[in-house]
């Protein structure tokens, strides 16, 4: 990332990102569903109460059996305490509530725990990152572990660590997910992408933010 690129994302005022951070803080204070609720209504201040949860997620939900991540838990929330309909994957209102509780979190070092539980994902995750696959046959870890700091098109290869979703790129010029990005990379690679939501997408996350364990939380991030 560039000094430039690092100067927006670090001023509030000039981060685009907090566009959303701002819909987020107004969606969580508003009653949603048939229960008439806020999310304020059950957690109270999210920046007391939402303080470190992004850093640990994706996490492990016992009702499921395996991992969920930040944007499936806002919506089990909806569906399950609003009594709302879940909204869309990579909707306006999504990354917006996702910003706002991962804002919360800014600074604070990620903190992916590993137990016998979520260890078979994790592993799931690992596999998937370093499998060869799509019509040009290349892994993950080809590009991020191997090749990182050297361009590729004119651009720089970072070591893919999610520490900044959702994240405002100036080449979407908008918001997005990891799994958004994650989608642009295997359609790169011209592989078949997972639906957002998918398991595998989940046990990617999962590997990935534990990879980054220690580093901090920049959301929302602005990158290239």
């Amino acid at each position: 990332m560039s000094r430039e690129t690092r100067a927006i994302q670090d001023d509030d005022t000039t981060n685009p990102g907090m566009l959303w951070v701002l819909d987020g803080e107004a969606l969580w204070n508003r009653k949603a569903g048939t229960a008439d609720r806020a999310c304020a209504a059950c957690h109270g201040d999210a920046r007391t109460s939402m303080k470190g949860v992004a850093a640990r997620y994706p996490a492990f939900d016992a009702a499921l059996g395996r991992p969920v991540n930040l944007e499936q838990r806002i919506n089990f929330c909806r569906t399950g305490r609003q009594k709302a309909p879940p909204l869309a994957f990579e909707s306006r209102e999504l990354l917006a509530l996702t910003a706002y509780v991962a804002r919360q979190s800014r600074d604070l070092p990620i903190n992916i725990a590993i137990d016998a539980r979520n260890k078979p994902f994790l592993d799931a995750g690992s596999e998937a990152f370093h499998r060869r696959q799509g019509q040009l046959n290349l892994a993950c870890s080809q590009c991020h572990d191997d090749n990182w700091g050297k361009r590729l098109a004119g651009s720089l290869i970072p070591q893919a660590h999610p520490t900044g979703y959702p994240l405002y790129r100036l080449e979407w010029q908008g918001l997005g997910s990891l799994e958004r990005r994650l989608r642009n990379c295997l359609i790169g690679i011209r592989a078949e992408p997972h639906a957002y939501g998918a398991p595998e997408f989940v046990d990617l996350e999962l590997y990935l933010m534990w990879r980054a364990n220690g580093m901090k939380v920049e959301t929302p991030a602005v990158r290239p």
